[in-house]
Protein backbone atom coordinates (compact mmCIF):
# COMPACT_ATOMS: atom_id res chain seq x y z
CA UNK A 1 0.00 0.00 0.00
CA UNK A 2 1.07 3.37 -0.69
CA UNK A 3 -0.65 5.24 1.95
CA UNK A 4 -2.24 4.29 5.40
CA UNK A 5 -4.43 5.64 7.78
CA UNK A 6 -5.44 5.56 11.41
CA UNK A 7 -8.47 6.09 12.69
CA UNK A 8 -8.48 5.69 16.83
CA UNK A 9 -11.00 6.49 19.42
CA UNK A 10 -10.75 5.50 23.04
CA UNK A 11 -11.47 1.75 23.33
CA UNK A 12 -11.69 1.27 19.43
CA UNK A 13 -15.18 -0.67 19.81
CA UNK A 14 -17.11 2.06 18.81
CA UNK A 15 -16.39 5.55 16.59
CA UNK A 16 -13.17 4.53 15.26
CA UNK A 17 -14.17 1.10 13.99
CA UNK A 18 -17.13 2.90 12.32
CA UNK A 19 -15.27 4.98 10.89
CA UNK A 20 -12.53 2.03 9.39
CA UNK A 21 -15.85 0.26 7.80
CA UNK A 22 -16.97 3.34 6.28
CA UNK A 23 -13.58 4.80 5.29
CA UNK A 24 -13.18 1.45 3.45
CA UNK A 25 -16.34 1.47 1.76
CA UNK A 26 -15.52 4.98 0.58
CA UNK A 27 -12.07 3.91 -0.78
CA UNK A 28 -13.09 0.86 -2.64
CA UNK A 29 -15.90 3.17 -4.15
CA UNK A 30 -13.50 5.62 -5.48
CA UNK A 31 -11.21 3.10 -6.60
CA UNK A 32 -8.55 3.66 -4.04
CA UNK A 33 -8.67 0.83 -1.90
CA UNK A 34 -5.46 -0.72 -3.59
CA UNK A 35 -3.75 2.37 -2.55
CA UNK A 36 -4.83 3.54 0.73
CA UNK A 37 -4.63 0.93 4.03
CA UNK A 38 -6.97 1.54 7.03
CA UNK A 39 -6.55 0.56 10.37
CA UNK A 40 -8.35 1.86 13.82
CA UNK A 41 -7.36 1.64 17.12
CA UNK A 42 -8.13 2.64 21.00
CA UNK A 43 -5.72 4.79 23.30
CA UNK A 44 -7.06 2.36 25.78
CA UNK A 45 -6.48 -1.46 26.10
CA UNK A 46 -9.76 -2.31 27.66
CA UNK A 47 -11.33 -4.24 24.85
CA UNK A 48 -8.12 -5.71 22.94
CA UNK A 49 -9.73 -7.81 20.60
CA UNK A 50 -12.94 -7.81 21.17
CA UNK A 51 -15.61 -6.82 18.51
CA UNK A 52 -17.21 -3.46 18.05
CA UNK A 53 -19.88 -2.61 20.17
CA UNK A 54 -22.98 -4.52 19.31
CA UNK A 55 -24.99 -1.11 19.00
CA UNK A 56 -22.17 -0.05 16.69
CA UNK A 57 -22.24 -2.87 14.55
CA UNK A 58 -25.99 -3.14 14.39
CA UNK A 59 -26.04 0.71 12.93
CA UNK A 60 -23.81 -0.23 10.23
CA UNK A 61 -25.28 -3.10 9.56
CA UNK A 62 -28.48 -1.51 9.04
CA UNK A 63 -26.49 1.02 6.64
CA UNK A 64 -26.07 -1.73 5.11
CA UNK A 65 -21.93 -2.47 5.72
CA UNK A 66 -20.28 -5.17 6.97
CA UNK A 67 -18.91 -4.64 10.39
CA UNK A 68 -17.66 -8.59 11.09
CA UNK A 69 -14.20 -8.58 10.65
CA UNK A 70 -13.82 -5.46 13.52
CA UNK A 71 -11.24 -6.76 16.54
CA UNK A 72 -10.17 -4.08 18.99
CA UNK A 73 -6.66 -2.93 19.08
CA UNK A 74 -4.41 -1.00 21.42
CA UNK A 75 -2.52 2.12 20.02
CA UNK A 76 0.95 2.20 20.88
CA UNK A 77 4.31 4.13 18.99
CA UNK A 78 4.47 1.65 16.54
CA UNK A 79 1.29 3.07 14.49
CA UNK A 80 3.48 6.19 13.84
CA UNK A 81 5.97 4.15 11.59
CA UNK A 82 3.22 1.84 10.20
CA UNK A 83 0.60 4.55 9.56
CA UNK A 84 1.07 8.17 6.97
CA UNK A 85 -2.11 9.75 8.94
CA UNK A 86 -3.40 9.10 12.08
CA UNK A 87 -6.89 10.73 12.72
CA UNK A 88 -8.49 11.29 16.55
CA UNK A 89 -11.90 10.95 17.39
CA UNK A 90 -11.77 13.62 19.70
CA UNK A 91 -8.96 15.92 21.45
CA UNK A 92 -8.29 13.56 24.78
CA UNK A 93 -7.83 10.71 21.93
CA UNK A 94 -5.23 13.30 19.80
CA UNK A 95 -3.70 14.22 23.47
CA UNK A 96 -2.96 10.45 23.70
CA UNK A 97 -1.75 10.19 20.91
CA UNK A 98 0.83 13.30 20.41
CA UNK A 99 2.12 11.93 24.01
CA UNK A 100 3.41 8.82 22.42
CA UNK A 101 4.92 10.51 18.84
CA UNK A 102 8.76 9.27 18.77
CA UNK A 103 9.25 13.04 17.43
CA UNK A 104 7.91 16.11 18.01
CA UNK A 105 8.14 16.09 14.04
CA UNK A 106 5.62 13.08 13.53
CA UNK A 107 3.75 15.03 16.37
CA UNK A 108 1.81 16.51 13.07
CA UNK A 109 0.88 13.40 11.57
CA UNK A 110 -1.85 13.31 14.26
CA UNK A 111 -4.56 15.27 13.34
CA UNK A 112 -8.39 15.47 14.63
CA UNK A 113 -10.82 13.42 12.20
CA UNK A 114 -13.34 16.11 12.46
CA UNK A 115 -10.91 18.21 10.25
CA UNK A 116 -11.90 16.99 7.39
CA UNK A 117 -16.03 17.46 8.12
CA UNK A 118 -17.34 20.26 5.85
CA UNK A 119 -19.72 20.94 8.80
CA UNK A 120 -17.23 20.89 12.27
CA UNK A 121 -17.02 24.21 13.75
CA UNK A 122 -14.67 25.84 16.55
CA UNK A 123 -15.69 24.03 19.72
CA UNK A 124 -17.58 21.61 17.64
CA UNK A 125 -15.03 19.33 16.17
CA UNK A 126 -15.08 15.74 18.14
CA UNK A 127 -16.82 12.99 17.16
CA UNK A 128 -19.45 12.32 20.70
CA UNK A 129 -18.48 9.11 21.88
CA UNK A 130 -21.88 7.51 21.79
CA UNK A 131 -20.96 4.48 24.22
CA UNK A 132 -23.54 5.59 27.02
CA UNK A 133 -26.59 7.15 25.05
CA UNK A 134 -29.13 5.00 23.04
CA UNK A 135 -29.16 4.19 19.59
CA UNK A 136 -29.83 7.95 17.67
CA UNK A 137 -26.26 8.50 19.37
CA UNK A 138 -24.69 5.96 17.58
CA UNK A 139 -27.02 6.91 14.18
CA UNK A 140 -25.58 10.37 14.57
CA UNK A 141 -21.97 10.02 14.86
CA UNK A 142 -22.52 7.14 11.79
CA UNK A 143 -24.04 10.18 9.61
CA UNK A 144 -21.04 12.40 10.77
CA UNK A 145 -18.33 9.72 9.91
CA UNK A 146 -20.07 9.21 6.65
CA UNK A 147 -20.01 13.12 5.70
CA UNK A 148 -16.34 13.43 7.00
CA UNK A 149 -15.36 10.27 5.29
CA UNK A 150 -16.57 11.59 1.98
CA UNK A 151 -14.58 15.00 2.40
CA UNK A 152 -11.40 13.13 3.74
CA UNK A 153 -11.51 10.65 0.85
CA UNK A 154 -11.76 13.82 -2.11
CA UNK A 155 -8.82 15.02 -0.16
CA UNK A 156 -6.83 12.00 -0.60
CA UNK A 157 -5.12 12.77 -3.81
CA UNK A 158 -3.53 16.11 -2.02
CA UNK A 159 -2.55 14.50 1.35
CA UNK A 160 -1.01 11.50 -0.43
CA UNK A 161 1.36 13.76 -2.30
CA UNK A 162 2.51 15.89 0.88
Amino acid sequence: MAYSIALVCLGNICRSPIAHVVLEDRLARAGLDDRVAVASSGTGGWHESEPMDRRAAAVLRDAGYDPSRHRARTFSTDWYAEHDLLLAMDHSNLADMVDQAPTVAEQARARLFREFDPLAAEGDDEVPDPWYGGTDGFRDVLAMIERTTDELVARLPELMRA
